[in-house]
Order: structure tokens, then C-alpha cells, then sequence
């Protein structure tokens, strides 16, 4: 059942927002999702660097699968970009061309129908899709396309939020690392703070390690590594 009035996504809009974290965000969003489209199956695709997709955030395996097997087939319903801003469905994927390797797959696993509507910002950039699955076929109504349509927008702006959110938290977390690790070199060594980031950058480029990593290290162990990058100050000593 899926009867909303503008009110009602006012308050989901608010629910949302309110997740204290990126996946906790995408787990109601889904969660939501197939309950009120009675779905067996959900989740949400996310379009990462050079075409990738991960699934956040999924019912149970088989939809990490489905997303697993477009990624390799380099087809299906998130890699297809003839629906920009709709609601796409497939009442019988037995019986739809688009995708007919990917089509093909999910069939063997049980999946009969299904619904995708794209997650876009605010900028109208695709960042992915969210698609729910029906073992069973499904005759799909106006109204459920009407609901996704508008629930996406939602839910792109909730998830965009919680990623930005946690992008910062992670920014000033970092920062207070890296500037308390550098306190650790220019007490210990007696370096300025130009000369003591230049050591923990020249260390996490030498050995690929990110820098917030090197940083949290030295804050736990208390001492540089035992082989510092070439020019560094030699540093085994524990600090006091």
C-alpha cells in the first residue's frame, strides 16, 4: 500500500535525513522501499569510477548477484541509460529484449519482474538506481511508478546528504589525526609543523599507505617507523 499525500513525504523525508549513517540511510531507504511495493527482494545501485557498480544496502545475496552479473554482462536495468528520469518496469523479463543476456541470468535465479527508478542529484547527475525484485510476475500500476518517482528524489537527497555528512565527519577526523601525529614529530624531534607533515607524506607515499593511516599508527605506537623515508629524522626511540 503506497496511499501518500505530501505530508506523509515530508515526514519520510525528515525519517531519512535522520539516519546517523550512509548505510543506515540506505537500509531505510530500501527497507521502505519494499515494504510498501510488497517487494521480495531490494536494493540499491551505486555507480562508482569507470562504469562500477556496487550494491548498498541489499536484501539478501541474490540482488548483490544480480548487480554482479550486469557489471559483467555490461548490461541491465542501471547500466541502461535509454530511461533517464523515469520509472522503468518489467512486468515479465521473460519477455523483454533489452537486456537479454542479463535478462536471461536473473530469470535462472528466480526473478520475475522488476522495478528501477534512477537516483539523481540535485545537479541531475546519476549517481545510480534503486530496483526492487519480484519472484513472481507483476502487473505494475500507475500508482507505483507515481510513488518511486517521487520517493527517489527523496531518497537521491537523503543518501546525498549522509555521503557529504560522513565525507566531512571523515575530513575533520582526519585532520586532527594528521595534526596530532605531526605534535608527536616536532616534540620528539624538534621539527616544525611543515617539516613534520613532510615526514608523514613522504612515509605514506613511500610504503602506499594513506596518510590518515600513517597518522592513527604513530598516534597508537608512539614512534616513527624503524625505516623512515631517505632525509627523514631516524626515529625508533619510543616517545614519552
Amino acid at each position: 500500500m503506497h496511499d501518500h499525500d505530501a505530508l506523509d513525504f515530508a515526514e519520510l523525508a525528515a525519517t531519512l535525513q535522520s539516519a546517523p549513517t550512509p548505510t543506515e540511510t540506505a537500509e531505510d531507504i530500501v527497507g521502505y522501499v519494499r515494504a510498501q511495493l510488497d517487494a521480495d527482494q531490494a536494493g540499491i545501485s551505486v555507480i562508482r569510477s569507470r562504469s562500477r557498480l556496487e550494491t548498498i544496502a541489499p536484501t539478501g545475496p541474490l540482488v548483490t548477484e544480480l548487480d554482479r552479473l550486469q557489471a559483467r554482462l555490461g548490461e541491465g536495468p542501471c547500466y541502461d541509460d535509454a530511461w533517464p528520469s523515469e520509472t522503468l518496469t518489467v512486468s515479465d523479463l521473460a519477455e523483454d529484449p533489452r537486456w537479454p543476456a542479463w535478462a536471461a541470468k536473473a530469470k535462472t535465479l528466480g526473478i520475475a519482474s522488476l522495478l528501477a527508478t534512477e537516483l539523481t542529484t540535485v545537479e541531475g547527475r546519476r549517481i545510480g538506481c534503486i530496483t526492487a525484485y519480484w519472484t513472481q510476475r507483476r502487473c505494475f500500476t500507475h500508482d507505483d511508478t507515481a510513488f518511486m518517482a517521487i520517493f527517489a528524489r527523496h531518497a537521491a537527497l537523503a543518501l546525498s546528504r549522509a555521503w557529504n555528512e560522513a565525507g566531512l565527519n571523515t575530513a575533520l577526523d582526519t585532520r586532527k589525526l594528521i595534526g596530532q601525529a605531526q605534535g608527536i614529530l616536532m616534540e620528539r624531534h624538534d621539527l616544525n609543523a611543515g617539516r613534520a607533515f613532510e615526514v608523514l607524506r613522504r612515509y605514506s607515499q613511500d610504503h602506499n599507505i594513506k596518510l590518515r593511516e600513517v597518522a592513527a599508527h604513530l598516534i597508537e605506537i608512539r614512534k616513527l617507523p624503524a625505516r623512515p623515508p631517505s632525509g627523514a629524522p631516524a626515529a625508533s626511540d619510543q616517545t614519552s
